[in-house]
């Protein structure tokens, strides 16, 4: 080895190091009673330590981009199965371009951040809105400015503090809405190069992917304990804003607890709102396989009653209805419901109602339970569907 080889020797130490405390707080997490919970531990621990790397290195605040923020290979804080998420890293005294083109997806949702989730408390969310907060031509390009300078339509002002831009694109219908275009740029580096990196920069982001990596797991570990573990098992809450300041979306939350010849029935109306969509996530708050298994479902990928009530059974074993959420071994998870781009307060009306039900019983309780059978291989299709929509809009 070279002196020079030699001066950068031990650059992913701090990393490593990190490496080795998340294992750690995977191995002890207060949950884990199985091997299925351990095993699916390591693969959580496996998608955060490619997500620290990826934001460690995506972290540019001169040059900024969209990165994504979550995917099915990097979940966390119980990731929408519905939403494209991304995110570009501001500094609140320069100014930014976004432009792009609004795609046939639900929502498009804007956030702009300031500090970070950690394990202590939730960032502050100086602005949020939807796209109906802009002018979009007709051809769906935008432009929406972001900056020091006074607030005025398709010119958001950043506060003192902020530090990212988050952006939604949520579906309802897999199989048909298609992403849109979305661009950043910071308007006195465009047309420049940033220099060279160099040894103290490289040094340095191993550091900073190593904190990333232990901040992320404690902070989703702690999450449900302040929004979900202390509210009763096998019940949902009434409609709320969902915690982070996203201004157009209300969510139920709970957690459950079921054996496997119990179904939790949960029945909900049909809402006017744009997007509205149910799904399972374990307790490692990452939502489950939502790809090969019907672990989530829209208002436009579920069956509603006649009476305008859509009715979810959440269960282990299969009951052969449409609108079966599978459980997939969990016998302890998540449920969260969520509405977006509302135009209006919602209530406790708007909200669902839980039931458990033996699963041999499901006849007797289940109202229009005839009209929801489905066969084997109806039920092979929907899957099929949804797997040919993730590969899609999800590549890894």
């Amino acid at each position: 080895m070279t002196n020079n080889q030699n001066e950068f020797y031990g650059f992913t130490q701090p990393f490593a190091d990190a490496i080795a405390e998340a294992e750690k707080i995977i191995a002890d997490a207060p949950h884990v009673r199985t091997e299925q919970d351990l095993l699916e531990g390591y693969d959580y621990l496996a998608g955060s330590i490619k997500a620290s790397l990826h934001m460690a290195w995506a972290y540019d605040r001169e040059f900024p981009f969209f990165a994504q923020s979550t995917g099915p290979y990097t979940k966390m804080g119980l990731d929408n199965p519905d939403t494209l998420y991304f995110h570009a890293n501001l500094r609140p005294e320069a100014e930014y371009v976004v432009t792009g083109r609004r795609g046939s997806t639900r929502d498009l949702s804007f956030q702009v951040l300031s500090g970070d989730y950690s394990a202590a408390e939730v960032p502050d969310s100086p602005s949020a809105f939807d796209d109906r907060s802009i002018d979009i031509a007709d051809d769906g390009t935008f432009e929406v400015r972001f900056g020091p300078g006074p607030a005025a339509r398709n010119y958001v002002t950043l506060a003192p503090g902020a530090t990212m831009l988050a952006v939604r694109e949520v579906y309802s219908d897999w199989a048909t809405e298609k992403r849109g275009e979305i661009r950043i740029h910071r308007v006195d580096t465009l047309g420049h190069a940033p220099e060279p990196i160099g040894p103290g920069q490289m040094r340095k982001r191993y550091e900073v992917a190593g904190k990333m990596l232990i901040s992320r797991l404690r902070t989703w570990l702690q999450f449900p304990e302040w929004f979900y573990l202390k509210l009763p098992v096998n019940t949902l809450t009434e409609p709320r804003l969902t915690p982070g300041g996203l201004s157009t979306q209300y969510s139920s939350v709970g957690h459950y607890e079921l054996p496997d010849d119990v179904a939790m029935v949960v029945t909900v109306p049909k809402s006017d709102a744009p997007y509205q969509g149910l799904q399972l996530g374990s307790r490692w708050y990452v939502s489950l396989d939502y790809a090969n298994h019907q672990t989530s479902l829209t208002t436009d990928q579920a069956k509603a009653d006649p009476d305008g009530l859509i009715r979810f059974v959440i269960s282990e074993r299969d009951p052969g209805l449409t609108n079966w959420i599978e459980r997939t071994g969990h016998d302890r998870g998540f449920v969260q419901i969520r509405w977006q781009r509302v135009s209006r307060e919602m209530t406790a009306a708007d909200g669902p109602s839980v039931e458990l039900v033996p699963v041999e019983q499901l006849k007797d309780h289940v109202p229009y339970y005839e009209d929801q059978r489905i066969t084997p291989e109806a039920w092979a299709d929907r899957i099929a569907v949804r797997q040919a929509a993730t590969a899609e809009r999800m590549l890894g």
